[in-house]
């Protein structure tokens, strides 16, 4: 069904009102004045997306009874189930971190595929009621916080760090959850929320009004958040996010150090990836909201299209920082052989782990409205 050329709908991100054209397949509709993308349609979209969210659901299912990975070293073998990653987190007394390892890579994906599978089946059937708008609102809430493709790529980073010193083999829940991480992908990316607003509503919610108080607020909370993250940043980088313990002697890791032995090991890709993911990417979004928030508390009014751009950028990939602490916990929970060769989590893990999501949370505070309400 192509989108009625009368509805309206207004930028979250400019409040510009635009007109909506009827689009065609693969087509999406975006703001003339900022670029942010209002809408996008594809042929069957509410089909695919459950078609996409049951299938996700059962690998996820079938990735957590069997074997995911297994670790042999010096004639002893270690193996673990998906669940096993957050059990010896917490059996390591680091229960912070197993609790959000688990919901990012298990718990709320799997709330966000039932919801969206609960959506479109609704859709289908067209069933407005009352728990239909609060299954929507969550499922919104929680998919910047579903963090399975991020966990998936940290388990191959780890596989890779690991793989000089034993034997590694994959099981069969490793396979399932690379199917489910691949379908979880491909449902995120046929899910228009707005599409969904426009059936529920009949018209995409306006945000709340900006007012010169909660534009006080919100330039206020992100520099409480961008300093607290700045000041986490350092314990995360000069303590240590691994011990590695090898007959008897510990060999502490930090974020750094590790990518320099990978450098220095050869293995310049994933080396690569940690120094983007954990180094480039958290001090970029630190100093670009701070720039932008700078801006928009002196009313800058030029270059709002570009500031925009790059705070959707910022937003974008800043969840990508977890791989560095997903790897953490794969390496503790396979690696772990007793006095011979085990891995245990170190402080800056946490740390880091803070730090990543109090610059989400800093993204989220900011209103990207503050740099456009200045323009001429």
């Amino acid at each position: 069904m192509h989108t009625e050329s009368s509805q309206t709908i207004q930028c979250e991100q400019c409040l510009t009102v635009v007109a909506l054209p009827a689009l065609a397949h693969r087509q999406r509709a975006v703001c003339p004045n900022c670029g942010h993308t209002l809408l996008t349609y594809r042929r069957h979209q509410n089909d695919n997306v459950f078609a996409l969210a049951f299938s996700a659901l059962v690998f996820l299912a079938l990735s957590l009874p069997f074997n995911f990975l297994s670790f042999r070293s010096s004639g002893i073998q270690h193996q673990i189930a998906l669940p096993d990653s957050f059990i010896t987190l917490f059996n390591e007394d680091y229960l912070s971190l197993a609790i959000i390892t688990g919901a990012a890579t298990v718990i709320f994906p799997g709330l966000v595929l039932l919801g969206m599978l609960v959506l479109s089946h609704c859709r289908h059937r067209d069933i407005h009621r009352p728990f239909v708008k609060h299954i929507f609102f969550w499922v919104k809430a929680l998919l910047p916080w579903s963090m399975a493709e991020i966990f998936l790529v940290g388990t191959l980073v780890s596989l890779i760090k690991i793989s000089s010193m034993a034997d590694i083999s994959i099981g069969l829940s490793f396979y399932a959850f690379i199917g489910f991480a691949i379908c979880m992908t491909a449902c995120i990316i046929q899910f228009d929320s707005n599409r969904f607003a426009l059936w529920l509503f009949g018209e995409v919610p306006s945000p709340k009004p900006l007012t010169p108080a909660g534009a006080s607020v919100s330039i206020q909370r992100t520099w409480a958040l961008l300093i607290t993250a700045t000041l986490l940043y350092i314990p995360a980088n000069l303590l240590p996010i691994m011990h590695t313990e090898m007959f008897g002697r510990d060999e502490p890791s930090t974020i750094i150090g590790g990518a320099i032995t990978l450098w220095e090991s050869g293995d310049y890709p994933v080396a690569l990836i940690i120094i983007i993911a954990s180094v480039f990417i958290p001090v970029a979004k630190i100093v670009v909201l701070a720039w932008l928030n700078l801006t928009v508390q002196r009313g800058l009014e030029k270059r709002a299209r570009i500031r925009t751009r790059f705070y959707q950028i910022i937003e974008g990939v800043g969840r990508w920082s977890m791989i560095d602490v997903f790897v953490v916990a794969i390496l503790v929970a396979l690696v772990q052989l007793g006095n011979t060769f085990s891995i245990y989590p170190g402080p800056a893990a946490l740390a880091f782990c803070a730090v990543v999501f109090v610059t989400m949370v800093a993204a989220m505070t900011f209103d990207t409205r503050l740099i456009w309400q200045n323009r001429k």
